[in-house]
């Protein structure tokens, strides 16, 4: 009988010393990102809490190259879209893989808005329109990196008085923390020396499958939103903030992603399916609960928590086959989603929409926290 419990106790001791790379997560040679950009270096930093989960994430753009979670069976995949090495992320097409966003996440209208008095102009890099801070934004500057600690990194960037046309310099950290409770917590501080708008979001393209494995319309969706803010023709919100109820929109209750994507309906032809932005129901100050995805198959599921009045989702619209990701696999058309913790689209042009004004003196806060389970 001692020997039987001998024999267990070896066991579970082998069992819980299993590392994560024997758990099928393959890692990326941190060479991989070692480079000089703009004057200053590049690297990979590793993130990895007790559960085995495992985060790499580069200061290039504060990008998350990957993020290995379990299946129901103890199987390993990666969920983020991105590429394996520095290079390929300069020269990307799509280069809001995985990146932080700033200095306004999401649309500004003709580029343009004005402040106290003033007109401040933008590129217009989205169409008419100012998209993700503009021709250089937050995605595509090399941040300053402390890793805190074995579960944290720690960013930091100043973006200078007039850079893509924002007014103030405006000093950002922001913090990834990978925590022992599976969740990925992403938090944004910012002050500014004069009075500017701040929009700051993350822009990691998941996949519960696993990067590349297939579309995302079979994952299950639930948004805790009430409402959502149409678009025109450009995805410029009209300034309505429309009911869910009755529309492709209404995600209140769990359904596929795809289950309303072939009905005829004007928003979705505007952006080739859904990116849009959802009113979260606010339950308080603090953490809100905002949207839970389920992959069935594999049981993964991921729930987004944050203080923020909004939330885009955007379903791998604009995917088309042609970049080629991680382990030379494809991304084709819908392989990912994206829910954006944020305030509204447009904001400094929309004075009905929560303001996006930060003023010196004040501290700009925002949290985003992705939790993921299984069920």
């Amino acid at each position: 009988m001692k020997k039987v419990i001998h024999l267990i106790v070896v066991s579970l001791l082998l069992f819980s010393c299993v590392k994560p790379q024997e758990k099928n997560i393959k890692r990326i040679d941190k060479k991989n990102f070692e480079k000089i950009v703009d004057g200053k270096p590049v690297s990979l930093y590793v993130l990895e809490n007790e559960q085995g989960t495992v985060a790499e994430i580069t200061n290039y753009g504060g990008k998350v190259v990957s993020l290995w979670l379990p299946d129901k069976s103890g199987n390993y995949e990666d969920v983020v879209l991105g590429h394996e090495n520095i290079d390929d992320f300069l020269n990307a097409k799509e280069k809001y893989f995985g990146a932080l966003i700033g200095r306004y996440g999401n649309r500004i209208a003709h580029g343009k808005f004005t402040l106290d008095g003033m007109e401040y102009t933008l590129a217009t890099n989205n169409g008419a329109n100012s998209l993700h801070g503009g021709n250089k934004g937050f995605d595509a500057v090399v941040w300053d990196a402390k890793q805190v600690d074995a579960q944290t990194l720690e960013l930091t960037y100043l973006s200078k008085d007039g850079e893509e046309g924002y007014p103030g310099n405006l000093s950002v950290r922001v913090s990834y923390q990978l925590t022992d409770e599976n969740e990925l917590k992403i938090e944004y501080w910012a002050t500014t020396d004069q009075s500017t708008v701040v929009n700051l979001t993350h822009h990691s393209f998941f996949n519960l499958h696993g990067a590349g494995n297939g579309t995302i319309n079979d994952h299950l969706l639930q948004i805790h939103a009430a409402h959502y803010t149409p678009v025109d023709a450009g995805l410029i919100p009209t300034g309505e903030i429309a009911t869910v109820e009755g529309t492709p929109f209404d995600f209140q209750e769990s359904k596929p992603i795809g289950v309303e994507l072939e009905i005829k309906n004007q928003q979705l032809d505007y952006g080739m399916g859904y990116d849009h932005n959802f009113v979260l129901k606010q339950n308080g100050e603090g953490l809100n609960y905002a949207a839970k995805v389920v992959e069935p198959i594999s049981g993964r599921v991921m729930e987004v928590y944050t203080n923020e009045p909004g939330m885009q989702f955007y379903g791998g619209n604009f995917l088309d086959g042609s970049i080629v990701g991680k382990e030379d696999k494809a991304y084709e058309f819908r392989t990912a989603f994206c829910l954006e913790t944020q305030h509204f689209p447009d904001s400094p042009n929309q004075p009905n929409f929560p303001s996006t004004r930060l003023d010196p003196g004040e501290e700009y806060y925002s949290i985003c926290v992705y939790r993921f389970l299984v069920e």
